[in-house]
């Protein structure tokens, strides 16, 4: 016999005794294949087990483990296009289309404050934003302070739009005690047999909504929040959840750059029960504070924040073993944009920004030009001052103005950049449809609240009146006031509105109308 013939029959036989293996489920005896590659034929038929727990069939020798992703937004602030300070989504796009393309097993979910901040999605009341989340297949929203911001009517709109679900299992309706119809308390998503719950819920941030746009509803925070989600979690393992993640719009109020810090449960407790990791919820994604951080409690819980304001994502990937009902997480990260900043941009953002140019045209328009760089308190100096003098200009006659200004606040870049200024610059800046009011307030409670306020946050101007009563204010006596609908109906101002302006012109009116006059050329 020649060794052509000898091979032939080897060969031969090899094969048939790898086909009696598979017959009688033995593993074959050739190991030199990677662990980790995929089911191959003839083995993919293979009823795998694993009880040595090494996440590879002790049959066959495949790897059984399943990858699970997630991707985790929170308080975008609507940064939709990119902006002289901020990048837009279109790279972020890129990035995750990229991500979900490669591994199928991928959940993209948001902590809330995702509408309120730029010109694009305030224009359109967030529905850019919304579609843009259709568009990326998003698995929920939870809803933060700042979707409140222009009513629960332009929650309803998005809810309507929007092809994923509204999370909040804590909002109820005054007069009903029940959960508000336009969110969900959760969502449960299955990616390649696996099963997750997402829980979703607001934070103790009800104080930082203006009042007038809550005032129907109400939010379930501490002790009764923990027993509501604790419910949920048992209710969502009933119906087969293998795993419970927290989308939560509150945390933790520092940021820390190293990859993982344990944090104590007493640095949690502001915002979080730890109770909770005992069993009930398994990941949390956090929000609101804009901090970044990759923390882990005391029961080996991960806690991400990525920052807000566009600069970066929440990015977690488990390792699941079905066969023994275990999980790891094998990363835990913030995902910077500069890890995706350089990538082409995705159409789908141009695609949006042409169907809503109607909307987002007014942004583009050039209001004058900024002679120079001016910081948040120059800003708001400037506007407590415009307030004044738009009070002074219309209701003068009648009463005796003591000043203008309130609680103002700026949102990211904070500043106006030297050179041409146009609208989408200043609502991004002054992004909140707060409208101008006269309101009545006592002398003890403007000596208190105004003048000799501790809050940096409260800016004031006044005129001649003003500097003549400031330093002999009758503590019983009543004057007069131009705030803005926030200060105005944060009850412990004590304010009485007067005569509220109906018109829709607010902070960065004011300021628009200012820099079209040439207030900002020197």
């Amino acid at each position: 016999m020649n060794q052509r013939t000898r091979l032939v029959r080897f060969s031969a036989w090899l094969l048939l005794l790898c086909q009696l293996f598979v017959l009688i489920g033995c593993k074959p005896p050739v190991t030199d294949t990677p662990q980790d590659q995929e089911p191959r034929p003839p083995f993919e038929n293979c009823a795998h087990v694993d009880e040595n727990n090494d996440d590879h069939c002790d049959t066959c020798g495949i790897t059984v483990l399943v990858v699970l992703d997630f991707y985790a937004i929170n308080d975008l602030h609507g940064k939709f296009a990119d902006g002289d300070t901020h990048p837009g989504v279109d790279e972020l796009t890129t990035y995750l289309k990229t991500a979900v393309a490669a591994d199928d097993s991928a959940i993209l979910l948001s902590s809330g404050d995702t509408w309120q901040g730029s010109s694009e999605s305030n224009l359109t009341r967030g529905f850019i934003l919304t579609d843009w989340m259709n568009e990326m297949d998003f698995a929920c929203m939870t809803l933060g302070n700042h979707e409140y911001d222009w009513g629960e009517e332009a929650i309803e709109q998005n809810a309507a739009l929007a092809e994923f679900p509204f999370l909040a299992i804590n909002i109820y309706d005054r007069a009903t005690n029940e959960r508000v119809d336009y969110c969900e308390p959760s969502v449960l998503v299955e990616q390649d047999g696996l099963v997750v719950g997402i829980i979703g819920a607001i934070g103790d941030c009800y104080s930082s909504i203006a009042p007038d746009k809550v005032e129907d509803v109400y939010f379930k925070t501490g002790r009764e929040l923990t027993e509501l989600v604790k419910a949920e979690s048992e209710r969502l393992r009933a119906l087969g959840a293998d795993l419970i993640v927290y989308s939560l719009h509150g945390g933790h109020s520092q940021s820390s750059y190293d990859d993982v810090s344990v944090i104590a449960t007493s640095r949690l407790s502001a915002y979080y029960d730890i109770s909770l990791s005992d069993g009930y919820v398994d990941l949390v994604f956090e929000g609101h504070t804009h901090q970044r951080y990759v923390l882990k409690d005391e029961h080996g819980v991960y806690h991400l924040q990525n920052g807000g304001d566009n600069k970066g994502i929440s990015h977690v990937e488990l390792a699941v073993n079905p066969l023994n009902d275990t999980w790891r997480i094998r990363k835990a990260e913030f995902v910077s944009t500069d890890r995706y900043s350089s990538l082409a941009d995705d159409p789908i953002v141009n695609d949006l920004m042409t169907k809503y140019e109607d909307q987002v045209s007014l942004g583009a328009t050039v209001l004058g030009h900024n002679a120079a760089s001016r910081d948040s308190y120059t800003l708001r100096s400037l506007v407590a001052k415009l307030y004044y003098e738009f009070g002074v200009s219309r209701w003068g006659e009648q009463y005796n103005i003591v000043l203008g200004g309130g609680y103002l606040t700026t949102r990211s870049p904070g500043y106006l950049p030297a050179g041409e200024v146009t609208y989408s610059q200043l609502q991004s800046v002054f992004p909140f449809d707060n409208r101008l009011v006269l309101c009545s307030v006592k002398g003890r409670d403007l000596s208190s609240k105004f003048f000799n306020t501790n809050n940096s946050n409260y800016f004031i101007h006044y005129g001649d009146y003003g500097a003549s009563i400031k330093n002999n204010i009758d503590p019983n006596a009543t004057y007069y006031v131009i705030v803005d609908s926030y200060t105005s109906s944060y009850a412990p101002n004590r304010l009485t509105v007067v005569e509220e302006y109906a018109v829709d012109y607010f902070a960065r009116d004011l300021l628009a109308d200012y820099i079209k006059a040439g207030g900002l050329k020197k």
